[in-house]
């Protein structure tokens, strides 16, 4: 942790600086969206200043437009570990770029074909696979979880798996309790039923770095407001199954799958993003010859991994020393590198908003709900007595603020016990 300069990075972020009374915010709400650097606003704003056009016209400030379009899509190839731009895919956000998706592949197949989704998921890569195989006459088969680390049962898993299986979507880290599923594994696994395999990496983005082609997923989402940029959603598809898919658009449309005016301010805001990104992998003690953006982003994720799971580390201690609190998830410290630096948290006594709310109060930003993990928080019980709080560190967040937020904590836990008492 001594070698990551958290305290660049948190200057690059205006946000970081907002007051509550006299001291800054603590913001712990990333798994809902994170804060963006100042280069970030600069250039939606600059986008406005001066390239504000729509796409293909013969004049300047369209071939501005175009050419920030351009770099934006290659900028996202390099943060996917993609060949090629033209698998990139811009949406408004990945619910809506899934929806999309699942419509074309649906036109491809016929009743009695079979979807598989899983328990752990957020409801954008579930609710958009059930809406399609109920319009087409499908079935939807679901993945268990492990219910004593909140993990994907991969028995379960194979036990769904069969001839008629053609999707298995799934998540890449859980957004509700932090689990990073074994990726690869999953997809050798539908790919040997002969199904694609569409990975949710909205969560899993942000933490650390991604290889497509390693992986070998067909479809790949990911949500750029969630890794530092303005809200969009991208896609990486493989090109001959983008190819090959049907499309819904209109005739004159110059994409098959970006269809209607194209969010270009927000292609500017999420190009920014990852060359801020780029910065970090250059400034956080990489290796001189690394001089590629692509290579340059995996430092910068290997970095950010490091620094967020030490982090993690001494969030994970100090809750688990304060009577009446219970992490749902992978508490076993030997396999935290299958989580990513997200706690779910239950309070004894006290109802996941209250505690959001006291939290709050102290200046602290967290979430309490399902986070659209609903069928994850229903599994676990917890629907009913209003779901978990959620804690979720990137790698802005320093030391000292997970110091004060387990102060708060201690005190929101030991008020519950006194009252019962």
């Amino acid at each position: 942790m001594a070698d990551f300069d958290v305290q660049a990075i948190r200057r690059r972020f205006p946000a970081l600086a907002e007051p509550h009374g006299e001291q800054p915010l603590a913001l712990f709400d990333g798994p809902g969206g994170t804060q963006v650097p100042e280069t970030v606003i600069e250039a939606v704003s600059n986008y406005y200043r001066e390239s504000n056009a729509n796409s293909g016209g013969a004049f300047a400030t369209s071939e501005r437009s175009d050419a920030v379009a351009h770099e934006a899509h290659a900028a996202m190839a390099d943060f996917f570990g993609a060949a090629d731009p033209a698998s990139i895919k811009f949406g408004a956000n990945m619910t809506t770029l899934t929806f999309h998706i699942s419509r074309s592949i649906g036109a491809t197949l016929s009743p009695g074909d079979e979807i598989v989704v899983t328990t752990l998921d957020h409801s954008a890569n579930v609710d958009p696979w059930r809406a399609m195989a109920a319009d087409r006459g499908l079935t939807v088969r679901v993945v268990d979880i492990r219910p004593d680390d909140v993990s994907l049962d991969l028995a379960s898993l194979d036990d769904v798996l069969g001839p008629r299986t053609k999707v298995v979507a799934f998540g890449w880290a859980s957004n509700a309790v932090g689990t990073i599923t074994r990726a690869a594994d999953v997809v050798f696994r539908a790919h040997q039923v002969g199904a694609l395999a569409y990975v949710d990496a909205v969560h899993f983005a942000p933490h650390d770095a991604m290889d497509v082609h390693t992986l070998d997923a067909d479809f790949v989402v990911c949500s750029p407001y969630k890794f530092f940029g303005p809200h969009a959603g991208v896609l990486y598809g493989k090109p001959d199954l983008l190819a090959s898919l049907p499309a819904y658009k209109v005739r004159p449309a110059h994409d098959r799958f970006e269809t209607g005016t194209p969010n270009l301010e927000g292609m500017a805001g999420v190009l920014a993003a990852v060359e801020y990104l780029a910065w970090v992998g250059r400034t956080q003690g990489v290796a001189e010859d690394v001089t590629t953006r692509r290579l340059t982003l995996h430092a910068a994720m290997t970095a950010i991994r490091s620094y967020e799971m030490e982090l993690y580390g001494r969030l994970a201690d100090g809750l688990e020393a304060i009577p009446g609190i219970r992490i749902h998830g992978i508490t076993d410290r030997g396999q935290f590198d299958r989580r990513v630096p997200t706690a779910a948290l239950t309070i004894d006594g006290v109802h996941p908003r209250a505690a959001a709310e006291a939290l709050g109060r102290d200046g602290i930003a967290t979430w309490d709900g399902d986070f659209y993990a609903t069928g994850l928080v229903e599994r676990l019980g917890l629907a009913e007595s209003g779901g978990l709080l959620r804690i979720g560190l990137v790698h802005y967040n320093t030391a000292d603020e997970v110091d004060r937020l387990l102060d708060s904590l201690e005190r929101i836990a030991s008020s519950a016990v006194a009252t019962v008492h």
